[in-house]
């Protein structure tokens, strides 16, 4: 069920995305700092914990699940550490799948070989 649940929200997030990219003049790196800046407003509020409980990997894993982590690290970073923690608090947390996305993305790129669109 844990499957379903994550698939669904997962699902529903990407549809939102692609309506907004097919529907709008908004353009797809607006629409992507959207979606981080509403997973850090709705874990700031605390009504993205509830999703990230009931959809696990389907909350956590897209864009807004970005913005939730950036969020909660700081939370309990100022919790921690006080005001020092806000400025520490989004990069601790995140830094272990910036890091594997720049690593990745560089194996790819010697892998592939990309080339320029012509």
């Amino acid at each position: 069920m844990m499957y379903l649940k994550a698939f669904l929200v997962g699902g529903l997030l990407c549809l939102i995305g692609q309506i907004l990219i097919d529907k709008t003049k908004l353009t797809p790196a607006r629409i992507l700092v959207s979606y981080v800046v509403a997973g850090v407003i709705l874990t700031g509020v605390g009504a993205y914990q509830p999703l990230v409980d009931f959809a696990g990997a389907g909350a956590t894993v897209p864009l807004t699940g970005f913005g939730y982590l950036l969020a909660d690290g700081v939370k309990k970073a100022v919790a921690s550490d006080g005001l020092f923690g806000v400025l520490r608090g989004g990069l601790t947390a995140s830094s272990a799948g910036v890091a594997a996305a720049i690593f990745f993305g560089l194996l790819m790129a010697l892998l592939f070989k990309p080339k320029d669109k012509s």
